[in-house]
């Protein structure tokens, strides 16, 4: 029962020549190829499986501002704009829509930390309402119990997962732009110290910029280059409900378990932040960077197994663009699913929305989220190789500020003013220490 994916047309014939090729069909390499191809460059988007068929259709399909880090902020509140745009420009539904997000606790240290949050945010212009007692256990009256408060976040809000990067990649198509699934990138050509061209599986693309919006394959394809691009893989298992509860939030969030309803009208149930560290060369190496952020959120991870040697998107190897790469070996990052995590998931829902009681489990699935030592996407050509854009090491977040993240890689591709300030995602701080700036939520 994997996780639901609409499918895309395929672009039967590889171009030989683009002005731009994007490496990755997820949520952030269909925007950052739409707005590459609304500017009116010839863009071929490649992508070794199908497109939006791994984290991209794994997530919660939460937009949201409230909790964000300042420093992934600016881009947030811009990619819920960007989402309600799309739709009118291009007539597709990703199933975006203000619906607010809805936080619940009986923590006082929980909180006070949204409470600082808010004030935090009314400074750049974000409104949050925090709960008192009564009103949170007014608005969470489907979970029949008292709490102590909360927080409602009016202008955020949900995409579907299953639809949003399939109807990006149609809007390319309408523009004019090639889509190519099965269809690994394995690396890149440089004539005069610049990227000249991108080697695929089927064939190389002469182009001037390539954009690796590869997800939590992204490091090992760095390395091939000699990049240094330090991220590491957490194994996340989540599930799915059939239609059948009413009453319930639209996107609720507890520390037990968060709830969010689905385009069918089901619901996707998970638990905030757990996951299995699945060890990996790469995970070896790129441990004493990520120290921070275990020390920080160590309790909730658990050890995994050898699900990440399986996949061998953490590979150390290095791979020749004559021969099928570990991409081509696995089209699509399915790993296991932690059993004993759904079992509890599911039983946690049930204990917090009884409704739920009137639904069946209808799907569940893993994915693998791809972090940063500090929680912060890296955006930004590298300096070493011009041409070569990074985009990945989303953290979780990507789905939501995919939009976001493409209109700016389309900026800096361009040449044109960004959206938002880029620096503070720019890959080259990776190169320093990452003690003390780990991303707060």
């Amino acid at each position: 029962m994997p996780a639901p994916l609409n499918r895309v047309a395929t672009t039967p014939e590889l171009p030989s020549t683009a002005d731009a090729v994007v490496i990755g069909g997820g949520i952030v390499g269909v925007f950052a190829a739409y707005y590459l191809t609304r500017r009116g460059l010839k863009v071929a988007l490649v992508e070794k499986g199908l497109i939006g068929a791994e984290q991209s259709s794994r997530n919660w399909g939460w937009c949201r501002q409230q909790n964000r880090d300042a420093r992934e902020l600016p881009m947030s509140t811009k990619s819920l704009d960007l989402w309600e745009r799309f739709a009118t420009e291009t007539g597709e539904d990703t199933g975006f829509r203000r619906c607010g997000l809805f936080y619940l606790s009986n923590s006082d240290d929980e909180l006070s930390g949204w409470a600082r949050w808010r004030d935090f945010a009314r400074s750049v212009g974000v409104t949050t309402h925090m709960l008192s007692s009564a009103e949170a256990t007014e608005r969470g009256r489907a979970t029949g119990a008292s709490w102590k408060g909360g927080v409602f976040s009016p202008t955020d809000g949900i995409a579907d997962p299953a639809s949003a990067a399939p109807a990006v990649a149609r809007a390319i198509l309408k523009l004019g732009g090639t889509v190519h699934q099965s269809c690994a990138a394995r690396g890149i050509d440089i004539e005069g110290g610049r990227l000249s061209g991108v080697v695929t599986e089927h064939g190389t693309i002469r182009t001037k910029i390539a954009i690796l919006a590869g997800g939590a394959w992204a490091s090992s394809f760095c390395r091939q280059l000699g990049i240094r691009f330090p991220q590491a893989s957490v194994r996340s298992s989540i599930l799915s409900v059939s239609p059948g509860a009413s009453g319930l939030p639209d996107a609720l969030h507890t520390s037990a378990v968060s709830v969010t309803r689905r385009g069918d009208g089901g619901y996707t149930l998970a638990i905030s932040g757990g996951g299995r560290v699945d060890l990996t060369p790469q995970q070896f190496r790129y441990a004493p960077q990520f120290l921070p952020m275990f020390v920080r959120r160590w309790r909730s991870l658990a050890l995994g197994g050898l699900e990440g040697f399986r996949s061998g998107h953490e590979t150390l190897a290095r791979w020749r663009l004559d021969a099928p790469t570990p991409m081509e070996r696995m089209r699509i990052l399915d790993p296991k699913v932690d059993q004993r995590t759904i079992r509890l998931t599911h039983s946690r829902a049930l204990e917090l929305l009884p409704a739920l009681r009137n639904t069946n489990v209808s799907a569940v699935w893993a994915g693998y989220v791809d972090s940063t030592p500090d929680g912060v996407p890296g955006i930004g050509e590298i300096t070493t190789v011009p041409g070569f854009i990074l985009a990945a090491g989303f953290s979780g977040h990507g789905f939501g500020i995919g939009p976001g993240a493409g209109h700016i890689i389309a900026d800096i591709a361009t040449g044109d003013t960004p959206i938002v300030d880029p620096r503070p995602y720019h890959p080259e701080r990776f190169q320093r220490s990452a003690w003390g700036k780990v991303a707060d939520f």
